[in-house]
């Protein structure tokens, strides 16, 4: 089967244009605007026959919604031809649009499995709902906890929109097999626990999610709970990438890139640095995640934690959190819990 004739599109001034922008035979990127955070998210529509596979889906504004609605139909498709979703991870930019056309249309969604804790919180099924979880956990852990407020105000957005249950949960690498083509669901937590990216093989693309950005580097370390060790999580991952078969880069943010696996290179190189500069800053009697952040830079523009506005030194002290717990796992630091918060000693 063919796909719907395609209207054409010349090719954008900026990856946040909107419209339908074909980045390989049969594969479009949908940028759609978000409320809050980046500017702009990529859903990847995947032409397959009559119907149309979308990875990722935008966050659920009644904007978005037209945009996305408008894009397809340039492209040959109307929305009750998205045949599934493929989400690469829970947050609301990525998932919140796909409930609002399964409502509508009973578009099936798939979702990685190690996501399951934090969704089903976030839904109200968990058995332990009420516990301390995410970033109020994390940062009063980190000597943090007068942060927690700043903190919620940063991650208002992720679960401002409801969260609801997938149809189906995703588990190890697997092969999803397409009228046209078979992708490669391929499991990298780090940004979350249960990240995927999606890969296909034969037009060697990457649907790398927030798993690989190519200007910035993803938050690590937001959820507590299933994964202890979120950094080192998130290096084994793209460790995987840069060692995979050379593959275009198609991020959830910012413009696609020829190599994946060159980007993938530069985010191990930065956190390299980082968990050296991390380390520097333990000092010889023991001290809190919170104080090490303050003795860290941040930014590019090398800001001190004090000059950062609160949400984002909530988000810092937490990241700090996670590279101190990988120098815990690699031998190079000690830590000790008391009362609850974690110090550290050289």
């Amino acid at each position: 089967m063919t796909r719907p004739s395609a209207a054409p599109q010349t090719a954008p001034a900026h990856w946040t244009d909107t419209g339908a922008h074909e980045v390989a035979s049969g594969v479009f990127r949908i940028p759609l605007p978000l409320p809050e955070g980046p500017p702009a998210i990529n859903v990847y529509a995947v032409a397959d026959g009559p119907d149309v596979v979308l990875i990722d889906s935008g966050w659920a504004t009644d904007e978005s919604v037209r945009l996305l609605e408008r894009s397809l139909e340039r492209i040959g498709y109307s929305a009750d031809r998205i045949s599934q979703f493929l989400i690469t991870h829970w947050h609301t930019d990525h998932y919140s649009l796909a409930a609002t056309v399964r409502r509508r249309h009973g578009t099936p969604i798939s979702l990685g499995a190690g996501e399951r804790e934090t969704v089903e919180r976030h839904f109200g099924t968990a058995e332990d709902a009420d516990s301390p979880f995410g970033a109020s956990a994390l940062l009063h852990r980190a000597g943090a906890s007068e942060l927690i407020r700043d903190a919620q105000a940063a991650l208002q957005g992720v679960s401002a929109v409801g969260v609801e249950l997938p149809d189906r949960w995703l588990e190890g690498t697997r092969r999803i097999e397409l009228r046209s083509r078979t992708l490669v669901a391929v499991p990298t937590p780090g940004h979350t626990n249960g990240h995927y990216s999606f890969w296909d093989p034969e037009a060697a693309l990457l649907f790398a999610g927030d798993h690989v950005l190519p200007r910035i580097t993803p938050w690590i370390g937001l959820e507590a709970g299933a994964s202890r060790f979120p950094l080192a999580d998130y290096l084994s991952s793209l460790l995987l990438v840069q060692t995979m078969p050379e593959a275009q880069l198609l991020p959830a943010h910012g413009p696609t890139t020829p190599s994946a696996a060159a980007r993938a290179r530069e985010l191990i190189e930065h956190h390299r640095t980082r968990l050296e500069l991390t380390l520097d800053a333990v000092a010889a009697q023991r001290v809190t995640a919170l104080e090490v952040a303050h003795r860290l830079h941040w930014t590019r523009h090398r800001r001190r934690l004090a000059d950062l506005p609160g949400p984002l030194q909530s988000l810092a002290v937490i990241e700090t959190a996670a590279h101190l717990d990988v120098l815990v796992q690699r031998g190079a630091v000690d830590v000790t819990d008391i009362d609850g918060v974690a110090h550290y000693l050289r």
